[in-house]
């Protein structure tokens, strides 16, 4: 799924470090920024 500049994110989950579930929402009203990189060791 490809995001348009300026357009909201949608609503996600994702495990952090520690393995606690983090929302999107949980940030409401903040800016965030979100980085995604390609796992280690893929060609991505």
């Amino acid at each position: 799924m490809a995001l348009e500049v300026g357009k909201k994110a949608p609503a996600f989950a994702l495990e952090d470090e520690a393995g606690n579930v983090v929302k999107l929402s949980d940030f409401a009203g903040k800016r965030v920024v979100v980085y995604f990189y390609p796992k280690a060791m893929t060609s991505g």
